[in-house]
Formats: structure tokens, sequence, C-alpha cells
């Protein structure tokens, strides 16, 4: 859960970069090693082969689409976001918004059912959607944290995975809505050239552990890069895929990794005049009372502890008191 930045005062590059793209059916040693550089280099990644069926996809897909189709006053009653339930336009606590329309569900199935009657006509199709999607991808985020401890040659490869794992664990399932209709405030001015390339939900990372999310075939998923840009950075667009779930480092597994990994900074653009975006995201986070600090291999005498010791529940205080753009982690620096 993300609480837009500020408007820019440089200006913004926007550069076409091949990310990484990562077969998980390939040979384990080959995508541990690929899934380690890409979280080194970009924080972000994409996966195929990644085991979970279509079949799962297209019900969820089939739901969330549904209830976006929905008018606004049916949809108002799953609100307001508080945080979990609809929301339109509002991001977080503190003011930011975007050309956006959302609904946030926690990941316990009791919970999913309980809402799910707020939500659908048929609450227990869309709660069935919701829970075999988010246990569908709950297990893909636990494959590719394993793998990342594995790479890191840390001696419990579930350090990472069990956290999401637990029965108390607060992670949240999203559905993003971006309908090209809200870029306009006034509803009167359909010129293509306004409504396009407008901030559908502004630049951010995610404060969790890890972010598995899957769009439709309509584009808009930017991620920031350093590459040739100093510190500046460049956007580069993610093209949507047919298959492919993107996977991108939280700030939690930044400082969990001690720095290795760096948590991306990333936005949603509204670059389709004609057709709605529509992401589902997951994402990983542990149990509030967690203590989050870095497993012993990954700090040394040449790599000092980066972050002091803290809870989940301390960050996401810290998370909902800021910005949307506003950095996080260096709140709490190592003194």
């Amino acid at each position: 859960m993300v609480v837009a930045s500020p408007s820019p005062t440089h200006p913004e590059k926007v550069q076409f970069i091949e990310l990484p793209i990562i077969d998980l059916s390939a040979e384990r040693s080959k995508v541990i090693n690929l899934v380690i550089k890409a979280c080194e280099e970009y924080g972000f990644f994409e996966v195929i082969n990644h085991g979970v069926s279509h079949d799962i996809i297209t019900r969820m897909e089939e739901q969330g689409l549904g209830f976006f189709a929905k008018p606004l006053g049916d949809k108002q009653k799953a609100g307001p976001a508080t945080p979990f339930g609809y929301g339109c336009k509002n991001i977080g606590f503190n003011g930011d918004v975007g050309a956006v329309e959302y609904l946030m569900l926690g990941t316990n199935s009791l919970s999913i059912v309980e809402r799910s009657y707020a939500i659908s006509n048929d609450p227990k199709m869309f709660s069935s959607a919701v829970n075999g999607y988010v246990e569908a991808v709950t297990g893909l985020a636990c494959e590719i944290l394993e793998l990342m401890a594995e790479g890191l040659r840390v001696q419990d490869s579930s350090v990472f995975s069990k956290m999401i794992k637990d029965v108390d664990n607060d992670s949240i399932f999203r559905l993003n809505h971006y309908p090209p209709i809200l870029c306009n405030d006034n509803n009167n001015n359909k010129d293509p050239s306004f409504l396009a390339n407008k901030v559908g939900f502004g630049e951010h990372t995610d404060p969790q552990i890890l972010t598995i999310l899957k769009s439709n075939d309509v584009g808009g998923l930017q991620v920031k890069s350093q590459v040739d840009d100093g510190d500046h950075g460049v956007w580069v667009p993610v093209p949507p895929h047919p298959t492919a779930f993107c996977v991108n480092v939280g700030d939690i597994l930044q400082a969990m990794t001690n720095g290795r990994f760096m948590s991306v900074r990333h936005r949603a653009m509204v670059t389709n005049t004609s057709k709605s975006r529509m992401s589902m995201a997951y994402f990983g986070a542990p149990p509030l009372d967690t203590c989050l600090t870095p497993p012993i291999e990954l700090v040394t005498p040449r790599k000092p502890l980066l972050y002091r010791p803290f809870t989940w529940d301390e960050y996401k205080k810290a998370s909902h008191s800021l910005r949307l753009g506003d950095s996080r982690l260096h709140l709490f620096k190592a003194t």
C-alpha cells in the first residue's frame, strides 16, 4: 500500500530499455543469477512460465473489470477505502490524487469472503476468484523470495518468504483501474492530447517486501532507471506482456538485503485514450510486529548495517505519514 509525488523540477526523460524477462522454468542456477542481477540493477523484472494458470488470472480479471463497470453509486457501496474498500482519485492519506479508481482488499480468505457481499452481485464467485488468485501469487512470491535468498547465499532460504507465509502477514491485494475519462475532471474536454499521458498513479516505491503485478493489454507502467542519466534517472515504459507477471523490490527487501537490492520507483501513466487499463497487484508484507533486519550473512565489516532494526508497524506508520513520492528508508538509517 502506498501513499503522488510533487511536480518534477527537471525535464523528464523517457527511454526504451529492454528490461529483464526471466523464464522460471529454466535451469535453477541460471534463474537465480538472473533474478539477483535484475534486483541489483533495476529492482524490477518480469517472469514467464511462472506456474499461475491462465484460468486463475482470467477469472480474476473478469471479476475486477465487472466491478469497475458498475455505476459509481454501486461501487461506492464497497467504500470508502479505509484502507480496504473502493476508492476513486484519492491515493493514501495526505492529499495525493491520480486518474485511478481502485479496490483494496486484505489477503485473509475470511475477510475477502465478508467484503465480497458489498462488492459483487455474486459474492461467492468473486471471493472464490480473489482467494484463488491471492493463493497463487503468494506462492509465486514465496518461490521468488526463496530464489533470492539462495542467490544471496543466505543459510535460511526461507528468511524472506516465511514472513508472507505467516498467518498474521499484512499483505494486501489491490485492483487499480485507469479509465481515460478520469483524466478529465470536467468530462467536457475530449481532446486526445489532453486525455493521454496523464498521471494515473504517481511516482513512488512500494514499502512492502515484494510486489507481484499483472495488467491487461493496455500500457502505462513505467519504472525509473538510473542508466545514463545521473541522479535524475529515466522513465522506462514496461510494455504489456500477455503472460508475464511484473515483480519489483519493495523498501523492506532493500533494507533486509542491506541495500544490495534496490526498491524501484515506478508510476502508472494513462497513455491510452480509448481503452481502460486494469492492474492487479499483490503486495507481500510481514506481520506488524516483525523485527526487520538483514540476515547476518549480509552484514560484514566491508558492508556494515545500513538501516537500524525496525518493525513493519513502525515503517508502515512512517509511510502513511508521508506523501506518495517521499522517500522513507532514510528515516531508518543506522547511526
